[in-house]
């Protein structure tokens, strides 16, 4: 899927070569990340409002496309519409299939680009992930998507030459839900395989972060050279839109923010309000695709 994304990337941005991978080291000890600016949230959208999605992104967050094109992404005959929205919040790859989608695509939270494709599979197997699928070969690379405990699914994609982009100016965080069953093998496979550093484990947040007024939930910060993620562990049962949003992002102004996305057909599915200091709000944008974004609570 993502390889797609980069086909187009590197048609339109100057190249960079990536370093020679590492071999040497035993599987595991090497952190294969290159960067947060060239990972993308996977976005799936009927075809028909295909164009009102991207067009809705980009004026809520700034950015530019890349060109639109039609290509077959999966190694299984398939077609779908693509493109990437490079904003300075975060990036996504916006798919529109005019045929069905081949599993098992499309309930993929995230596109990690690492710096070597056999090494980092088996790293992420050796830390617990398991293959949805098995690497496959693309024009300029290589991809797989693997599934973590609790089923998070990621793809991993290699390429030999990378787009040079700038660094964000906020990283957004991959939102996980998880219930306590899979949660610590969770933790523990992903900041292996990632590299990550637990910024904070708080088992007594207050639930209404997520909806659940009255609750106690886990939540837990996690940042490795993938980026951010916050990872909410509660008895799963969650109200409406909760649980939807796979990634949030942070902007400087939350209520400049809505304006924009209003103004552009985003729907506020939650309003902003203050949760673990900060101001979060949910949005639902055409085409389905559901996000948070947050700004600090004292603004």
């Amino acid at each position: 899927m993502t390889r797609l994304s980069m086909i187009m990337a590197t048609l339109m941005v100057a190249a960079a070569p990536i370093a020679t991978p590492l071999s040497a080291k035993p599987v595991g000890s090497a952190d294969y990340a290159v960067g947060p600016q060239y990972d993308t949230t996977h976005v799936y959208v009927p075809e028909g409002q295909f164009d009102a999605f991207v067009t809705s992104f980009v004026a809520t967050f700034g950015g530019t496309t890349s060109k639109q094109g039609e290509f077959q992404v999966t190694p299984t005959p398939s077609l779908t519409k693509s493109q990437l929205a490079l904003t300075p919040a975060g990036t996504v790859s916006v798919f529109g299939f005019k045929t069905p989608i081949p599993y098992p695509f499309g309930d993929e939270h995230t596109g990690y680009l690492v710096s070597d494709m056999d090494a980092a599979v088996a790293s992420a197997v050796a830390h617990g992930a398991v293959r949805r699928i098995t690497t496959f070969p693309d024009p300029i690379g290589r991809d797989a998507v693997v599934q973590w405990p609790g089923g998070v699914n990621m793809q991993l994609y290699w390429h030999t030459a990378k787009p040079n982009y700038p660094a964000l100016a906020s990283v957004p965080e991959n939102r996980v839900y998880l219930t306590a069953d899979a949660a610590d093998r969770f933790i523990k496979g992903w900041t292996g395989f990632a590299h990550g550093k637990i910024l904070s484990d708080d088992h007594a947040a207050k639930g209404e972060e997520i909806g659940q007024t009255g609750k106690t939930i886990r939540r837990v910060a996690i940042q490795s050279g993938y980026g951010k993620m916050t990872l909410f562990v509660s008895d799963g049962q969650l109200p409406w839109p909760y649980g939807r949003d796979m990634t949030g992002y942070a902007v400087a102004d939350i209520d400049a923010t809505l304006a924009k996305a209003s103004a552009a057909g985003v729907e506020t599915l939650v309003t902003p309000k203050a949760v673990a200091g900060r101001l979060s709000a949910i949005l639902r944008f055409p085409g389905g695709y559901i996000a948070e974004i947050h700004s600090p609570a004292a603004q």
